[in-house]
């Protein structure tokens, strides 16, 4: 190659390594989250809504409605974009693998910026200042005077929270670490804790409802005051920049005065406590049945072509079958549901919380209804096989006419205990927010500040459905036998 043609090679080269680099840095500067936000025209925002006065249900013009504080500044910021709110319902301690994992745009749920969490996202500029409190029984009060009081005895606290951190490092006591507020209170009414550790607002919220509670006095937190603020993506600047343009204009308007406002009025409207919350528990129990029926039917289609599988003389499938099985056993619920709802975003599907529910519980289901099959077939006393092959019928033909008809009947009993444990067991899907009877059992936790209440009424529920259940499959144990 001549001279003249290397040096023209080296500025094509040149060139492209320029051109490549411009594009790469270009593509991490444009900021995608703001422009998939733009594109569909909907803002989408998590939160966890037993958490008032920043976020709760309340009953508005007869409709179940998810209002607070924190739900007044994302419908702000909506529309100063331009585009429509929706707001998708978690666990708190799911909001942050809901945000990482595309299911939402953003988290607004009295978030505070920590270091653990800014390793995974970043955090607009703060919207509200407040001060953390100890809540403690009023009859203790004469025992808890100083911070010092509370070392070594059981506090609770918000898991993965400020509150959790400063229950550690500050009052040096032993965490009891929970997920939802509500059961935080329950513990402490129980005298499970002496304590619990909350944001000022919704401490002051719980003392107004329940007498019982109170603040311990000259208790306070060297490093209390904390800043709240909305969680998004990494790297999102013009996402950012707009959230930020949207909480400066809020906090020059003094717009959370009326925010606040707002939110004390629907928490304390006075009405009564089963004219106000039954909607939630017919819309819970609906649900919970809804999600038992699909999990049990197809359930047990699944199952069936798994036992066939585990019963077949073919390595690969029975292979497969068994590895399915014993992993499912093997594995939680919740660890599936989770498997299932953030990890189908890893392969390109965006599945709803219900879809992604509904699945999961398919195919837990399917590995305990696959072994009740397999157990139906084999009692089939192997005359009655040999008997239909002994006919013509070839060994197809003989599972389908003969095995099948009196394998089913034998399962039957066993594939109604499923349902009712799916019905139990459904409860676990809360945690991604399907609105099944244990999550508005939550629900009504978090907005009537009754903590033990609504379990009470709950557990009712569940016990009518699972005893009604099982009085029928009773019956229809006896007709079966009758028949024999």
């Amino acid at each position: 190659m001549t001279k003249k043609w290397q040096q023209k090679l080296a500025i094509i080269m040149i060139f492209l390594f320029s051109f490549i680099g411009f594009t790469k840095v270009n593509a991490e500067n444009s900021d995608a989250t703001l422009q998939k936000v733009q594109d569909k025209g909907v803002l989408t925002v998590g939160l966890s809504a037993d958490y008032a006065p920043y976020e709760f249900h309340a009953t508005v013009d007869g409709k179940d409605k998810i209002v607070g504080m924190d739900i007044d500044i994302a419908q702000k910021i909506a529309d100063d974009m331009g585009v429509k709110l929706k707001i998708e319902e978690y666990g708190f301690d799911a909001l942050i693998g809901a945000l990482k994992t595309g299911k939402i745009d953003m988290v607004i749920s009295g978030m505070s910026p920590t270091p653990e969490r800014l390793k995974e996202v970043d955090f607009s500029d703060p919207y509200m200042t407040v001060d953390q409190k100890v809540i403690i029984r009023k009859e203790d009060q004469e025992k808890y005077t100083s911070i010092g009081d509370f070392k070594g005895k059981k506090v609770g606290a918000q898991k993965q929270s400020t509150q959790e951190e400063l229950s550690n490092d500050e009052l040096f006591a032993d965490t009891v670490s929970l997920q939802r507020l509500p059961d935080i209170i329950l513990q402490l009414q129980n005298k499970k804790i002496e304590g619990a550790v909350i944001e000022g607002p919704v401490a002051e919220a719980y003392i107004l409802q329940n007498k019982a509670l109170a603040f311990p006095d000259n208790v306070s937190f060297k490093n209390g005051r904390k800043e709240t603020a909305v969680a998004i993506p990494k790297d999102s600047t013009e996402f950012a920049d707009s959230i930020n343009k949207s909480i400066k204009e809020i906090k020059d308007k003094k717009l959370m005065d009326g925010y606040q406002k707002d939110a004390s009025k629907l928490m304390f409207e006075e009405e009564s406590f089963f004219k106000k919350y039954s909607s939630f528990y017919v819309k819970g129990t609906a649900y919970t049945v809804f999600l038992a029926f699909i999990g049990v039917f197809f359930g047990a289609i699944l199952g069936a072509v798994l036992a066939l599988m585990k019963l077949s003389k073919n390595k690969l499938l029975k292979g497969i079958a068994i590895v399915y099985i014993e992993y499912v056993r093997g594995t939680p619920l919740l660890v599936q549901i989770f498997l299932v709802f953030f990890g189908s975003n890893v392969i390109g599907l965006d599945l709803s919380a219900l879809v992604a529910s509904c699945l999961a519980l398919t195919l837990n289901s399917g590995a305990y209804v696959a072994e009740i099959v397999r157990a139906g077939i084999q009692a089939v006393n192997v005359g009655q096989t040999e008997a239909a092959r002994s006919l013509g019928m070839n060994q197809a033909q003989a599972m389908r006419h003969i095995v099948l008809p009196q394998a089913i009947k034998n399962i039957l009993p066993a594939l109604g205990n499923e349902f009712v444990t799916v019905i139990k067991e459904s409860s676990v899907v809360s945690v991604i927010g399907v609105s099944e009877l244990m999550f508005q059992g939550g629900v009504v936790q978090g907005a009537s500040f009754k903590p033990f209440l609504p379990i009470v009424i709950v557990s009712m529920i569940y016990f009518v459905l699972t005893f009604t259940l099982s009085r029928i499959l009773g019956v229809a144990e006896r007709r079966m036998g009758s028949n024999d």
